[in-house]
């Protein structure tokens, strides 16, 4: 039998260790015993008394009361009823099919986010996904055209490394926001989770792409999906690098411009809510929001199984008072 893990040990019935006052009762009746048989009486000196060799059976003697105490002990925690236990989890969960609908267009650039918004967008899209380990999650990216980035999957390692490579400049620069967010609705229309969600960002106004916005938000609505819309982007003016014609890049500021109105038809024409981010904070509070609200069920059942741990040690205790009653009567038969 393998050894227990002793840190998942628990006792049936542990008012039996209360016997164990009985150890340091047998002592002391021992001591006391000992001290009533010895014979006492007074001479001159004890230098004679000391050349007279012990006897091995009465320097092991005491083992007969070390066979019993532990025999008492054993059969004590045998009656406590030690088990082992194990505990087993079922965890039956209905996760969130959830799209992140990320503009990578070249005013994402920006440096009103530290270090600028793609990369805190990247960041806090990372943070996301680790706090949703029930959910499939996938990554679609836009600029001028829509990209599926990663597909939604349960397997976060993978999309998390698709978000590290995500950069600026792999598409056709400009701001196609129909374009994302049908391409995220492709993403989820055959989904068979409890909710469907897209988490749309961006910092422009749809200014290209073959679908348009509301179009978009009508086949969103139409499979049940809700989007959450996100504004990236301070107000005013926000430091943009530009390259310049001798080489370098020059930080030139650039008027922000986000439609809120769009954003914010197409948040409540489906059911989800639109955020502004003006920072790399308000938009780390905008996805805890957000992962507060869309909330996974998940139900975990414990099974606990016993094993008992007892019969080895009563058999022990038998073995032990086996052993010392023979021992009483055989070799130690001629000692007081």
């Amino acid at each position: 039998m393998n050894l227990p893990d002793f840190s998942h040990i628990e006792f049936a019935n542990p008012w039996f260790f209360w016997l164990l006052i009985i150890i340091p009762l047998m002592i002391w009746w021992y001591a006391r015993k000992r001290k009533q048989i010895e014979a006492t009486f007074k001479i001159s000196s004890l230098e004679g008394l000391k050349k007279i060799p012990v006897s091995w059976k009465v320097r092991l003697r005491p083992l007969l009361l070390v066979l019993r105490l532990l025999a008492i002990t054993l059969l004590i925690v045998a009656l406590a009823r030690p088990q082992a236990t194990n505990v087993t989890e079922s965890i039956d969960s209905e996760g969130i099919d959830i799209v992140i609908c990320l503009d990578v267009s070249g005013s994402m650039l920006a440096e009103d986010f530290q270090p600028n918004r793609v990369d805190a967008a990247k960041k806090l899209a990372i943070d996301f996904v680790e706090h949703r380990p029930s959910d499939r999650i996938g990554l679609v990216i836009f600029a001028g055209e829509s990209f599926t980035q990663c597909p939604i999957t349960t397997d976060h390692s993978v999309l998390i490394n698709q978000i590290q490579k995500v950069s600026l400049g792999t598409m056709e620069d400009g701001t196609a926001i129909g374009m994302g967010l049908a391409t995220s609705v492709a993403r989820l229309r055959d989904s068979r989770g409890k909710s469907k969600i897209i988490i749309l960002l961006t910092d422009g106004v749809n200014n290209t792409g073959l679908i348009d916005p509301l179009t978009a938000m009508k086949i969103a609505k139409l499979y049940h999906i809700k989007v959450y819309t996100i504004g990236i982007g301070t107000y005013g003016v926000a430091p943009y690098p530009v390259p310049m014609p001798g080489g370098g890049v020059q930080m030139q500021d650039m008027q922000v411009q986000i439609d809120t109105a769009l954003l914010q038809r197409i948040a409540s024409a489906t059911g989800g809510e639109y955020f502004r981010a003006t920072g790399n904070t308000s938009l780390a509070n905008i996805y805890k929001q957000i992962n507060s609200m869309e909330k996974s069920k998940v139900k975990i059942t414990a099974f606990k199984r016993y094993e008992e741990l007892f019969f080895p040690l009563a058999i022990a205790a038998l073995i032990l008072f086996f052993i010392e009653i023979m021992l009483r009567y055989t070799f130690f038969k001629s000692l007081p």
